[in-house]
């Protein structure tokens, strides 16, 4: 059973939880403040989060334009939410990286990108879960880089790029016995500084250090296997890039088991009440194509299955000037 929830903040500061239909019209869950709340109910009873929502019955009807929307998940205490991701496992995901990182070098031999997406399309969907090779991984930040629907996503001032990464992500809660629990995915924008990463491929952990954004909904149950949505860049009003994008199994080189293996493999990333949200990649970038956003730019990321976007304007931070102190 596929549901579609969202976190909302009334006008009065309360929060709550609704299930969207499939005409997007919303419905509140009665007695669900948070998903997370819902998903330990859920596991408390030993059901699912569908099953969760439905036990919980018929709440009124919401009007999305009359509250704040949450991301679809948040943590009391942020750094208790972990912003992970991979790389390069997306069909066609290698050309762009390829070709940044060889105009670093007149070598004509595959990058080490290109290797390392190819070893994905030869062993990234195994078939026996966790026997896959495994993908790039990176860490974006805790959950104070998890920024809300409709807030500026704030580039450090010493960034030389602000872009966009049009993404799948899966969100999950550790149980209390250490399990991960996958509560369902996000349309997802993994905003990134492709110049820094262009510049020397071993500066990516630096690239990936910047805010990330979820649309509202998180989706229950399976994942299509082919997502099909579109990319845009809106500036002053009108349309500056446009482009289609692909997800979903069928339009990546790894599993999602496999993905999720090569993560949650690691004893750190299973301590319980941690949430996890996972960037699956992408193979559509504006700065593949010689896009270059500014301040006040909007993305704009839409999906199918998902009711609702991601909608972020970038914003620039002013510089921060550090000093270190010794005791």
């Amino acid at each position: 059973m596929s549901v579609s929830l969202v976190q909302f903040r009334g006008a009065d500061g309360a929060r709550g939880v609704a299930a969207l239909g499939p005409d997007g019209s919303a419905r509140v869950v009665p007695g669900a403040i948070t998903t997370i709340a819902l998903a330990k109910t859920a596991l408390t009873d030993g059901v699912g989060l569908a099953e969760a929502v439905e036990r919980a019955g018929v709440g009124d009807p919401l009007d999305l334009a009359s509250v704040t929307l949450l991301s679809p998940v948040d943590h009391i205490d942020p750094a208790h939410l972990l912003l992970t991701g991979t790389g390069l496992t997306h069909l066609g995901s290698a050309e762009g990286r390829d070709r940044m990182h060889r105009a670093a070098v007149e070598n004509p031999a595959p990058t080490d990108s290109m290797k390392m997406f190819l070893m994905g399309v030869e062993g990234g969907k195994p078939s026996e879960p966790g026997q896959g090779v495994q993908p790039e991984w990176f860490y974006k930040g805790d959950g104070s880089q998890l920024v809300a629907p409709g807030e500026p996503l704030r580039s450090p001032a010493f960034a030389l790029d602000a872009g966009e990464e049009p993404e799948i992500a899966g969100i999950y809660l550790i149980d209390a016995d250490g399990t991960p629990v996958r509560l369902g995915f996000a349309l997802a924008n993994e905003f990134s500084d492709h110049v820094t990463e262009r510049g020397n491929y071993l500066w990516l952990a630096h690239s990936k250090l910047r805010n990330a954004a979820l649309g509202p909904e998180l989706r229950v149950g399976a994942l299509p296997a082919d997502v099909r949505g579109t990319s845009r860049i809106v500036r002053d009003g009108a349309t500056l890039w446009e482009k289609p994008f692909l997800s979903g199994e069928a339009n990546m080189s790894h599993s999602i088991d496999n993905l999720e293996h090569h993560h949650f493999k690691y004893a750190l990333f299973r301590r319980p009440g941690d949430v996890h949200v996972h960037f699956f990649g992408t193979a559509t970038l504006s700065f593949s194509e010689a896009v270059q956003t500014q301040e006040g730019d909007v993305f704009e990321i839409e999906a199918v299955p998902f009711h609702l976007p991601v909608r972020n304007p970038i914003a620039i931070d002013a510089p921060v000037s550090v000093s270190m102190k010794a005791l």
